[in-house]
């Protein structure tokens, strides 16, 4: 079952899609777009979550640029209208809005109030900007851009946080990635897995660099995470 909720805060409303569980009572994910929005691949994602047997929240990150953006992984003017987006989007306020659906996914009648933050590309340096800024019970951060860029925050990371990097991303060079590791090195509350042989977004559905097992191993990964980190 899915619907969508209203988060309200200081700067305004915003919206988010929402895939249920079976389970009367479940625990949530609180899902982070691309730069395409929150689109088929992140519903499918939701979906796949509440199969699981978590509440899957996917804000509107853009809401404040332009609401209900919902652009296609395959088309070319989808992706320029997205990548207009993601330069033009204020992460800081971001964060803040990140928060706002984390406290309303810990409200909702059937959670049990434990919610993890799940992000991919731009979604994924959100995780983790958000895991430092805030509290949250567990982080998993995709393919995160520019999280290099912001390694000075690494130290605040205190939550569970499994991160995934493709070996051949290439919007996340061989150094920015060894920058990663080596800030996150020694947490032990920091699993990096790398994926060799993968491009950027190997686990989108749909997408050009999609790759089968190593999208089905990361998912396996992150539901056994997540599973153990939010457990009563």
């Amino acid at each position: 079952m899915h619907n969508a909720i209203t988060i309200k805060t200081d700067a305004g409303s915003f919206n988010a899609y929402v895939a249920y569980p079976a389970a009367d009572k479940a625990p949530a994910v609180v899902v982070l777009h691309e730069v395409f929005g929150v689109n088929d691949d992140v519903r499918q994602t939701c979906d796949a979550l509440a199969e699981q047997g978590f509440i899957a929240i996917a804000p509107d990150l853009f809401w404040r640029q332009q609401p209900g953006v919902d652009l296609s992984v395959t088309s070319e003017a989808d992706w320029k209208a997205g990548l207009a987006l993601y330069m033009a989007y204020d992460r800081n306020a971001g964060v803040t809005d990140v928060v706002a659906t984390i406290d309303a996914a810990r409200h909702l009648p059937r959670s049990t109030g434990k919610v993890a933050v799940m992000g991919y590309c731009l979604g994924g340096l959100m995780a983790f900007l958000t895991a430092a800024r805030s509290n949250v019970d567990a982080v998993v951060a995709f393919h995160g851009g520019d999280t290099e860029k912001y390694l000075d925050e690494a130290p605040a990371v205190t939550a569970p946080l499994i991160m995934h990097l493709a070996d051949e991303d290439e919007f996340i060079t061989k150094a920015a990635q060894a920058d990663i590791k080596a800030a996150l090195a020694g947490k032990p509350n920091v699993t990096i897995y790398s994926y060799p042989g993968c491009n950027h977004a190997f686990s989108r559905h749909g997408g050009t660099h999609y790759n089968a097992e190593a999208a089905r191993t990361a998912n396996d990964r992150t539901w056994a995470f997540l599973k153990q980190a939010l457990s009563a």
